[in-house]
């Protein structure tokens, strides 16, 4: 089954009915002698949807499994008809999914599910960037203490800050997992940091400030400038333990010195 003429508007009409169920069949689509048109693009528009579906759940394992199977099909089957792929390539679609979990209706007993697809979608990016070695902390010995503020950072790839008011890395962590799900005794907020130094993905809960810190620093910001903002939110940052923490977990490859 194709489109009469397969270009231009076409193809876009045929194209957008097959995440939108009330789109008909466009009339210019043919058909096989002896096929019947409607149904065979039904079927086709089902296989997709089945394929997009399948596609969001390899994206997002753990929000599959706190929503269970049902829901979560339900919900990306809505996701896909409000959004549907820009992309050929399916580990790009659902780049969109969290925003979407968040206004999703049947998901507002959830209000943390949205920050956890969040560090969802930050680990497959992480896993799919660039490799690049990472920066050694010997590095630092070599800036003169008088230029050490001014100092800006190239930031590796892979590196990722997820902020979140809920425990969203306690939820992601506890249902990346097949074995149990043990109660979750705290609600504090927590920010993500997802880093691949090497060949496996890392996410880790930052402390006080570390959000903010490593923020700025990932956009372009000096240390000095990356310091007084952590400091504005947490009083007690500790400057030498975030950035050793930093160093350790592969979030920069290079020194940028000067402006």
């Amino acid at each position: 089954m194709q489109p009469e003429n397969p270009s231009g508007g076409h193809a876009t009409a045929f194209a957008l009915g097959l995440t939108d169920p009330s789109i008909t069949a466009p009339e210019d689509v043919i058909a096989a002698p002896g096929k019947r048109v409607v149904k065979r693009y039904n079927v086709y528009r089902n296989n997709v949807t089945v394929t997009l579906i399948d596609a969001l759940a390899a994206v997002y394992p753990a929000i599959q499994r706190i929503t269970g199977v049902d829901f979560f099909r339900a919900m990306a089957r809505f996701h896909l008809r409000a959004t549907p792929p820009t992309s050929p390539l399916l580990f790009e679609y659902g780049r969109d999914f969290p925003a979407f979990i968040e206004s999703y209706e049947y998901a507002r007993e959830m209000p943390w599910l949205a920050d956890t697809a969040r560090i969802e979608r930050a680990w497959l990016d992480a896993y799919h960037a660039a490799d690049m070695p990472v920066l050694a902390a010997e590095a630092l010995a070599t800036i003169e203490p008088a230029s050490l503020a001014e100092v800006r950072f190239t930031p590796h790839p892979a590196a990722r800050v997820v902020r979140s008011r809920y425990p969203a890395v306690a939820i992601f962590a506890m249902n990346r997992t097949d074995g149990p799900v043990t109660p979750l005794r705290s609600g504090e907020a927590e920010d993500a940091l997802v880093t691949r130094p090497g060949h496996e993905v890392l996410v880790s809960r930052l402390p006080a400030g570390g959000a903010a810190f490593l923020t700025h620093l990932l956009e372009a910001a000096s240390l000095g400038e990356a310091v007084a903002a952590a400091l504005q939110e947490a009083p007690s940052f500790d400057i030498q333990a975030n950035l050793a923490g930093m160093l350790s977990a592969g979030v920069l490859t290079g020194i940028q010195h000067g402006d």
